[in-house]
């Protein structure tokens, strides 16, 4: 009888974990989201720190690379989606925009670490 109390025990324990484990991944990805939505804020409010031909090729393309992160996280689908079975034209239109979007979220991302970092301190 003590086995079965202790793989009670055990079994209520992993799933402790396990919901901590998943708390933790959902507080993560809010937290990543918060600052990418927060880095499209100064992207698109002019307060844009980074050369203009940046900015613009940012404003381009942010919304496509949020629907594409959104995708790829919802769906669990592979991030770079390539098979051998793919002609040269397939693989460059399914990688153009994962390029267009890994840019993007460089940019907004060194713009909002300058923006709150070096432009707060320096007021």
């Amino acid at each position: 009888m003590k086995d079965i109390g202790c793989l009670r025990i055990y079994r209520l324990i992993n799933l402790k974990m396990i919901q901590k484990r998943r708390n933790l991944k959902i507080f993560i990805r809010i937290l990543i989201w918060l600052i990418y939505l927060f880095s499209g804020y100064f992207l698109y409010t002019e307060s844009f720190i980074l050369p203009k031909f940046f900015g613009t090729f940012a404003k381009s393309f942010y919304p496509l690379s949020i629907f594409w992160l959104q995708i790829r996280i919802k769906n669990k689908e592979p991030w770079l989606p390539f098979t051998d079975a793919m002609s040269t034209s397939q693989l460059w239109f399914r990688f153009i925009p994962i390029l267009a979007s890994f840019f993007t979220i460089i940019i907004v991302s060194i713009n909002l670490i300058f923006r709150v970092f070096f432009i707060s301190n320096s007021q």
